[in-house]
């Protein structure tokens, strides 16, 4: 047994050892990529403004293109784009050298992506866009290439060493490539005044859709359960039973919410001839209310805020919906 334990504790160490050699190995890449970025933030110039013109004045779509790696991150660009206001779409330059050329059109703009600038497949699409008139955006590291000398506009990184050790794989440069094009897509959806609502139009699924689900989607808008004023409270219970909503709203003769009559209104009441009284005498004035472009979940914290189950919604003080706390939990929100 004693054997055992002692050939197992150089193991042990080594292991140790590996672990925090990782650990640095991580450290150190992440550090240079953040070096990497804020570089590039402080060598931004107006070629970043002359390329946001240009994608401005696009009235088709914009085109990303890359090899490789490049090819990667201009694929997360061109759906960064695309779901920000943007429409923006993909174009392998290999398979545009191959008839997808024609999914270029003149309406259209091109950011072409090589760190080198000299990348051999994206000749004949840079020559195309040349031909054609069709605006060329560039992205590279080298200011001095075949990209950037043909671009309208080039967008230059920084010139750092990669991460890897060999100075050969593809991170340093891809991280600011992708961290340029979310810029590119922030400042497009600012100058677009591109709104929350906007993005609820492209993401109607998963978390983000959840999150951005507005009360008119949510609210039971008609059969309402309302009742006026001078209702006897015999009528009124009557009407929140069958609505099942646990509440009632109570308007004025123009068809406004004055009132709400909730099950701990009548609980206040059990005391009293509540049967003989009117519904403006048990409700409960000015009830919170929302409004039918409200976010979801924006109601969902009135109601456990002020730890109600229900809000009525309003268009100028006149009730067009009721939303219940069980329609947002349903829904997802949480």
């Amino acid at each position: 047994m004693v054997n055992r334990v002692r050939n197992i504790e150089p193991e042990m160490s080594q292991q140790k050892s590996d672990s925090s050699q990782a650990l640095i190995s991580a450290r150190r890449v992440l550090e240079l990529e953040a070096t990497a970025i804020h570089t590039l933030s402080q060598e931004l110039d107006d070629s970043f403004t002359k390329a946001i013109e240009i994608l401005m004045a696009v009235t088709g779509r914009v085109i990303i293109t890359g090899m490789g790696k490049s090819g990667h991150i201009a694929r997360k660009i061109a759906a960064s784009l695309a779901s920000t206001g943007t429409p923006a779409s993909f174009v392998h330059p290999g398979e545009a050298s191959h008839g997808d050329l024609g999914m270029i059109t003149r309406n259209d703009a091109v950011l072409a992506m090589s760190n080198s600038g000299n990348t051999a497949e994206l000749g004949d699409l840079i020559t195309y866009t040349r031909r054609y008139g069709i605006p060329l955006i560039a992205m590279t590291g080298r200011k001095v290439s075949a990209l950037a000398e043909a671009a309208d506009v080039a967008l230059i990184l920084p010139n750092l060493p990669e991460a890897c050790p060999h100075g050969l794989a593809p991170t340093t440069s891809t991280t600011m490539s992708l961290a340029l094009g979310d810029a590119l897509a922030v400042a497009l959806l600012e100058q677009k005044d591109f709104k929350a609502q906007d993005f609820k139009v492209f993401h109607p699924g998963g978390a983000l859709g959840t999150k951005l689900l507005k009360v008119s989607d949510l609210m039971h808008g008609e059969d309402l359960p309302l009742c006026s004023g001078d209702t006897r409270m015999s009528e009124t219970i009557l009407i929140m039973t069958q609505k099942a909503f646990g509440c009632i709203g109570v308007t004025d003769a123009a068809g406004l919410l004055k009132g709400i009559v909730t099950d701990g209104d009548l609980r206040r009441h059990m005391d009293s001839d509540i049967l003989a009284m009117t519904a403006e005498d048990v409700m409960t004035a000015s009830p919170k209310t929302t409004r039918p472009a409200a976010l979801a979940a924006e109601a969902l914290g009135q109601m456990n805020e002020s730890s109600i189950t229900s809000l009525f919604v309003t268009d100028n003080q006149r009730p067009v919906g009721i939303i219940h706390i069980h329609d947002c939990l349903r829904a997802g929100i949480a």
